[in-house]
């Protein structure tokens, strides 16, 4: 198949988080299968001749979706593209692939992220005095309703169930392809070091005690339960106590004073260290023991994928759509929710112990968990799917 695939981006900037990176990765897996793909996006920064920046001229960091759409027809116009394959709702294109699953799902988890009943409930409220949201999320409803509109990709069971719950969408609609990252990536040996260096030279950790180091890592710490794991950590120490001594790793470009305040007040300050932003999770993967993320809304983790990649075992809930790719209790632990501190207490108890992560990891290796999670398998499966779109529209 030599044909040119489109992929619609909001911003071409990796650094913005996960759902840019593994479309960048994505659009290079594809193109090492033989694909050209042109990456189209209203706002970045680069000279790659394969993105083109759409709406670099409008002013702020974003761009209405109307304006970017006008943009896209503009160029569509001029430009032949033999399947259009979107991350956001446009009703024209071929394939929509939501990389933060359904925007009305997320209105729910990010508003019962707050643990607030009353906060949870105007969370929900306010959500649509953001005209921007209100705009997508009717745009994603509109998308769902026509009978012949774009295929919907669900980055996991969880999202392809998110569309029939919330929009109706028929099983005919609905193609699961598990979201996947770059595996095998190098580690920088140095910079691992010195990550391990800087961790060990805090107080009252010592390599004697033969620490245990859980790692979270997230953009938004508080839909992705830092408070949930901070609060499970303290009781994990009362009712486990520290025998394997258990310490949180905290990296991310997210204000932490909130989360050290809630760390003091619970007694647990010398058990956490941030590290802020890191440029390669991998690195600071090498060194660590488990992954844990207790998120209240995740499509699919890429975090929680980049650990299995690196063998680490891992701890989440079931709101995050990664479970797909990883089988509870034998490479890692799935809790219902974030907010059951004994649940999550008891997993971080249960990793406390060198021989049941050794096992997990060891159970990863065995059933080549690294080959499934791969943005490789993601581009075949892709591949498939754009051969048999295009084999409906007459093309060959």
């Amino acid at each position: 198949m030599n044909k040119r695939i489109a992929i619609i981006i909001e911003r071409a900037n990796i650094a913005l988080g996960g759902a840019e990176r593994s479309v960048f990765e994505l659009a290079a897996a594809l193109s090492g299968l033989g694909l050209e793909v042109d990456i189209l996006a209203a706002k970045g920064q680069t000279n790659a001749r394969n993105i083109h920046i759409l709406c670099q001229d409008s002013p702020g960091k974003r761009v209405g979706l109307l304006r970017f759409e006008k943009r896209l027809k503009q160029h569509l116009s001029e430009n032949r593209y033999s399947l259009i394959h979107s991350v956001l709702p446009f009703g024209f294109a071929d394939i929509y692939q939501p990389r933060g699953g359904a925007y009305a799902e997320s209105i729910v988890c990010n508003a019962a992220s707050y643990q607030n009943k009353f906060l949870s409930y105007c969370k929900k409220l306010t959500a649509f005095a953001n005209f921007r949201r209100t705009r997508l999320l009717q745009a994603e409803r509109k998308l769902c309703k026509e009978p012949d509109g774009p295929v919907i990709i669900a980055l996991s069971q969880y999202v392809a169930e998110q569309f029939r719950q919330h929009y109706a969408v028929g099983d005919e609609r609905i193609v699961v392809i598990p979201n996947g990252v770059k595996i095998n990536e190098k580690i920088d040996k140095k910079q691992a070091e010195r990550f391990r260096t800087q961790i060990l030279t805090q107080p009252k950790l010592k390599e004697a005690d033969n620490p245990i180091l859980f790692l979270f890592a997230a953009h938004n710490f508080r839909l992705k339960g830092l408070s949930a794991a901070i609060k499970a950590l303290k009781y994990k120490i009362e009712k486990y106590g520290l025998t394997h001594k258990a310490y949180l790793i905290v990296v991310g470009n997210d204000k932490a004073h909130k989360y050290i305040r809630l760390a003091k007040k619970l007694g647990v300050d010398k058990q956490i260290l941030f590290l802020g932003a890191v440029q390669n999770i991998q690195n600071i993967l090498s060194i660590i023991d488990v992954a844990i993320l207790p998120t209240f809304y995740d499509p699919c983790s890429r975090f929680i994928l980049e650990a299995l990649s690196a063998d680490k075992p891992v701890i989440t809930t079931r709101f995050n759509g990664a479970i797909d790719l990883f089988t509870n209790n034998r490479h890692g632990k799935v809790i219902d929710e974030a907010a059951d501190t004994p649940a999550l207490a008891e997993a971080i108890g249960y990793f406390s112990d060198t021989n049941n992560i050794q096992k997990a990891s060891q159970a990863i290796i065995a059933d080549n968990i690294k080959e499934n999670i791969s943005i490789n398998r993601v581009a075949k499966q892709l591949e498939s799917l754009y051969k048999s779109i295009m084999q409906k529209k007459g093309l060959k």
